[in-house]
């Protein structure tokens, strides 16, 4: 098919847009894919809708080819089964409700898998109906509370989401890995540098999971992984290196000091240098007690003490993973008010323990580590509590940072940290929501057997924004052959007859090959076609200008960045070989 600049819906744009943060965000507007409607909400134009229909295509063949079979729900969604489930609560502000004339309650569904269970239990119910692979590409919708980086972060967004039911846990397990390895072919095919890590369920629930990440500097997740042996997890799924307990027996007892106005560890660790302690003490030597008040689903604020090491702050990413579903919040002053015991500043485990505080601490405060920390009076720590025998916290938690350095959990080597954008994630979610709705199956042996789920994610429009950031320069997109909006750009950048006939003859001879050509017969001048050219970022461009009287065009690689000239006589058979070559 042959698409005509001239009648192309398209304006390309020479500026940033002054809200746009990320590349991708400035580049597929300036490019004109897609145009803001309100904060995250965007259209999309002809070129970005043709991206999206490509990657659409990827994730659908790669599910087919899985057996995948697809359906699709409403977006709009009654409130009864996320009551049944609890997540209509869970979800907080993060979804968008709304009532009908009625007052009947709906969501803009941001998740489908009660739905999904209530089609399966509603549809089969023997053991040979099983295994059952379903999944639908479908608007979702989630009312963030800061909208940014374009179609990063949207309120409104396009997911691929894929349920597997089975009667056991080993075809559940075959489920999972039957996505891994699709998931891995897709984003091959679009040519994105990615990493699996091992993540935390949250409130999907379930055991197994795994996050893949496209590797970018403007991801908003953090993860690490150890070079040595290729572990590799996001931050709130790493698990602490716990060192090995200590003895307590002989250890000296605790000793209250005055130590004046030290209320942050910098001031604690300046006066225990200056105490004649009898060694050098540092931040790692502190116990920094952090006070919060936290709310399951539905039910009251209740006091939590988190106790990490001085030299660590607590993760706000990996604290909300630890107590997910749970709300949380650090206690303000009116907080402190109403519990004269917390003294701000020099809180200590015992006083917390003592007055009924559930306490939680990091896993490598084990039993036999000594601790400077609050003695639960103002101007006053005790030097030498010791865990374990001093106190004993009612468990461990997961929330104080990682850092590069740190130990990875297979003590293979160090961590280092990078960052990317989440584009897919896999989950082993197993009975929650079959059990939620009782959905049971006859089994082989004539007795009910409850189905068990994974379940399956990828950002589908996501995935446009993360390619347009892995693949840039300063000129403008490069789209790898896979998803770019057309298979080659002409450029007549020749006002001769002859030279716009030979271009209109070699478009169409290349639509005759089934190739998608932009074909661009505007009178702008070549210097604008290019910049448009190079802007939009088709991966071959042919320019058909001066060399079009010797018999010759210019066949550029926008991908590769190198470019070479060509017969006018073989034109299309280079042009089509060039397009055959492996290329992102």
């Amino acid at each position: 098919m042959i698409t005509r600049m001239s009648e192309l819906f398209l304006r390309t744009l020479r500026d940033d847009p002054a809200d746009a943060e990320v590349p991708s965000h400035k580049l597929l507007i300036r490019a004109g894919y897609v145009r803001p409607v309100a904060p995250g909400l965007y259209t999309w134009l002809p070129l970005g809708l043709r991206v999206l229909r490509k990657i659409e295509k990827i994730v659908r063949e790669e599910m087919v080819a899985i057996n995948g079979q697809e359906i699709l729900f409403p977006a709009l969604l009654p409130k009864a089964p996320y009551e049944t489930t609890n997540r209509w609560t869970e979800y907080g502000d993060g979804v968008f409700r709304l009532k009908d004339r009625r007052d009947n309650d709906y969501m803009l569904g941001p998740t489908h898998e009660e739905f999904f269970t209530l089609t399966v239990k509603g549809e089969y119910s023997s053991y040979k109906d099983f295994p059952l692979l379903m999944f639908q590409i479908q608007t979702k919708y989630r009312d963030e509370a800061r909208p940014r980086a374009g179609i990063l972060r949207g309120r409104e967004f396009i997911m691929k989401d894929s349920y597997s039911f089975d009667v056991d846990d080993d075809g559940l397990k075959t489920a999972y890995h039957a996505h891994r390895e699709a998931y891995q072919k897709m984003f091959e095919r679009m040519a994105i540098r990615y990493v699996i890590v091992s993540a935390v369920s949250g409130a999907m629930g379930g055991s197994a999971s795994e996050e893949f990440l496209a590797e970018s500097e403007i991801g908003e997740d953090t993860f690490v992984r150890c070079l040595q042996s290729g572990y590799a997890a996001n931050v709130e799924a790493v698990m602490t290196a716990v060192p090995e307990v200590r003895p307590l027996d002989g250890l000296p007892e605790p000793v209250v000091h005055d130590t004046g106005d030290t209320p942050t560890i910098a001031t604690l660790v300046e006066w225990a240098n200056s105490a004649g302690l009898g060694r050098e003490v540092t931040a790692a030597d502190t116990l920094k007690n952090v006070l919060l008040k936290v709310r399951q689903p539905g039910g009251e604020w209740e006091l939590l003490g988190v106790g990490v090491p001085g030299d660590r702050e607590v993760d706000d990413k990996r604290l909300g993973a630890a107590l997910e579903p749970a709300e949380y919040a650090l206690l303000d002053d009116t907080d402190f008010a109403k519990h004269p015991f917390l003294k701000k500043g020099y809180i200590g485990p015992k006083g917390l323990l003592a007055n009924g505080v559930r306490y939680l601490v990091d896993p490598r405060v084990v039993n036999g580590t000594t601790w400077i920390t609050g003695a639960d009076e103002t101007g006053k720590h005790v030097v030498g509590l010791v865990a374990g025998r001093d106190f004993v916290a009612d468990g461990t938690i997961e929330a104080a940072e990682v850092r590069d350095g740190d130990l990875s959990p297979d003590g293979a080597g160090p961590l280092v940290s990078a960052r990317g954008i989440e584009i897919g994630h896999i989950f082993q979610l197993g009975r929650k929501y079959t059990d939620a709705f009782s959905a049971d199956v006859l089994g082989e042996d004539g007795k009910p057997v409850r189905l068990t789920m994974g379940s399956y994610g990828v950002g589908v429009s996501r995935l446009v924004a993360v390619i347009a950031e892995q693949q840039h320069d300063e000129l403008g997109l490069r789209w790898p052959s896979s998803v770019s909006p057309f298979d080659v750009h002409i450029v007549i950048a020749n006002k001769d007859a002859a030279a716009r006939a030979g271009a209109e003859e070699l478009a169409r001879d290349l639509d005759r090959l089934g190739l998608e050509v932009l074909l661009d017969d505007r009178t702008a001048s070549p210097g604008v076609k290019f910049k448009d050219a190079e802007l939009i970022g088709v991966p071959r461009i042919v320019v058909v200008g001066r060399g079009w009287a010797d018999g010759v065009v210019e066949l550029r690689n926008r991908f590769g960045g190198d470019s070479r000239e060509i017969g006018v006589d073989g034109a299309v058979a280079e042009i089509a070989s060039a397009l055959a070559e492996a290329q992102p």
